[in-house]
């Protein structure tokens, strides 16, 4: 792994599902995406419907449907000839529960970061 700038570049590999959370909040990083998740939580709709809803080709929606997909935030699954897009709800839970994470380990820092600022104003 490289880092230049304080940016990493590189793909890191890790084993406690940060992978996972990569991909989910990759994936809702776009708007069409959460968009896409937004429709596919109010009910079980085809890429092709899905499509005539945004001013870009089917490929592309296609494609923002992979990539949820791949974050396990949607499923498909055939009916005919149709593409049936669902959401699934345990990839959100799985993101509230990073943010849980990252709200509590920033409380800690933000709590430690207080006690030694009332420290040295006790040293003062």
């Amino acid at each position: 792994m490289l880092t230049y700038n304080q940016m990493v570049v590189g793909k890191r590999k890790s084993d406690d599902g940060e992978e996972a959370t990569d991909l989910l909040f990759g994936a809702l990083a776009d708007p069409t995406r959460r968009d896409i998740l937004r429709r596919a939580h109010e009910g079980r709709l085809s890429v092709s419907a899905l499509a005539r809803e945004y001013p870009i080709s089917l490929a592309a929606v296609q494609k923002h449907v992979a990539v949820l997909e791949r974050a396990e935030l949607v499923s498909k699954h055939r009916v005919g000839r149709e593409s049936i897009v669902r959401a699934e709800s345990a990839a959100l839970e799985r993101a509230h529960a990073a943010l849980d994470r990252l709200e509590s380990e920033w409380r800690g820092r933000i709590e430690r970061l207080d006690r030694i600022l009332d420290e040295d104003k006790g040293d003062s």
